[in-house]
């Protein structure tokens, strides 16, 4: 039986919850009237215990017990149904799942579950998760900032760090027959991604105008669309002078050697004559003392982040370049070549797409202004057509 007693004038409820004693003051001044309120409150609680439903933290929400409670009770519940919390479930669901994945895409899963995902569900069993319990998650993360200029988290970042929750859901829901709380929940609407490609002229004014010893990595850079991590990745071996092709089959992420990023990122790009020249004579520079196409003076691959740092960026500068990042160096190659009437398949095969779809979406509103085929194309076919449907003057 729960107890009232007095401390500092104050009503303090002394009672047994989950085998331990509770102590928890009120802000209740002791009075009559109040040790009488407070009575209808402790018959609730204790129906509440009884029955299995009574909630700590809704009755004592700044108590200093109410976490360690809340943990127990959560405990109890993965004992009396046989259902693990969310932290064991997620730790299973990650054992089991990262034979799949690449290392760097594991580590970003794993981060994401020890820094957001369990603090936020960690002991809760995972069948009692709801609807609005996810929904709740998602707004938070949407207060959250970083940086010294506290920034809040974009709405790609927010949907990244959603996805694997819904999977784990997704999964121990069909594992342990329970409504999946996630079902029917869209991701944030994301902005398109800012793409800034160069014209002809500019890629020349920044060729010309590079650093020497980075022209030809910039040149291969310009012309071929390889991601940054597969030119940094880019090995000897891995270059055919005879089939002029750069086969691309590895990647250098975060100092480490993985795969391609998808299985279309697997593919052989057709050297143009700049390309051939640019990696002959960047053979004569590197070949003897790297397996590194592209390294720096100590033979290693180049760290992506001191070149951006000490040659993209202030290349730019100096040239009176619009700043932008260097992976718009892909996105030139993609509208240079369509906007030279290159075969759409084509560009995708050697972009490492798996559909020209991405092609059109993102970058074919760039072409118009390039070729200038805004429409004056067909009007110049209507007009051929009216001139030769026109009567003679004979016919006349």
């Amino acid at each position: 039986m729960a107890s009232i007693r007095s401390r500092y004038n104050k009503l303090v409820v002394d009672f047994r919850y989950m085998n331990k004693r509770c102590r928890e003051t009120t802000n209740l001044i002791d009075t009559p009237a109040n040790r009488k309120k407070l009575a209808k409150v402790i018959e609730q609680m204790e129906a509440e215990i009884t029955l299995g439903i009574f909630s700590y933290a809704k009755y004592f929400p700044k108590s200093d017990k109410a976490d360690e409670m809340m943990a127990l009770n959560d405990r109890k519940e993965c004992i009396n149904t046989n259902v693990p919390s969310f932290k064991q479930f997620s730790l299973l669901w990650f054992s089991e799942k990262e034979i799949e994945w690449r290392d760097t895409y594991k580590r970003k899963i794993k981060e994401i579950i020890d820094m957001y995902l369990v603090p936020s569900f960690g002991s809760r069993p995972i069948h009692i998760i709801k609807k609005t319990d996810v929904l709740a998650f998602r707004s938070s993360l949407a207060k959250v900032t970083y940086g010294k200029a506290n920034k809040h988290l974009s709405a790609a970042r927010i949907n990244s760090i959603m996805v694997p929750l819904g999977m784990i859901l997704k999964e121990a829901s069909k594992r342990y027959q329970f409504e999946n709380p996630y079902y029917d929940i869209k991701a944030l609407k994301q902005p398109k991604t800012d793409i800034q490609p160069l014209t002809l002229d500019e890629v020349w004014k920044f060729i010309n105008g590079v650093r020497e010893d980075y022209r030809n990595y910039y040149l291969v850079r310009f012309l071929t669309g390889m991601r940054t991590s597969e030119i940094d990745g880019l090995t000897w071996e891995n270059i055919d002078f005879n089939r002029r092709e750069i086969v691309i089959k590895q990647a250098l992420v975060k100092g480490k050697m993985v795969p391609p990023k998808t299985q279309e990122s697997y593919r052989a790009i057709q050297m143009s004559p700049w390309v051939y020249d640019a990696l002959k004579e960047q053979q004569a520079v590197s070949y003897k003392r790297s397996d590194y196409v592209f390294c720096s003076h100590t033979g290693e691959p180049l760290d992506y982040n001191n070149v951006n740092k000490r040659v993209w960026h202030p290349t730019l500068k100096i040239l009176g370049l619009k700043k932008r990042n260097a992976y718009q160096t892909r996105h030139t190659a993609a509208t240079l070549w369509l906007a030279a009437g290159e075969s759409p398949e084509w560009i995708a095969s050697q972009m490492g797409h798996s559909t020209t779809k991405m092609l059109f979406n993102t970058y074919s509103r760039y072409v118009p202004n390039m070729t200038r085929q805004d429409g004056s194309a067909f009007e110049a076919l209507v007009n051929r057509s009216q001139v030769a449907q026109a009567p003679t003057d004979k016919e006349a």
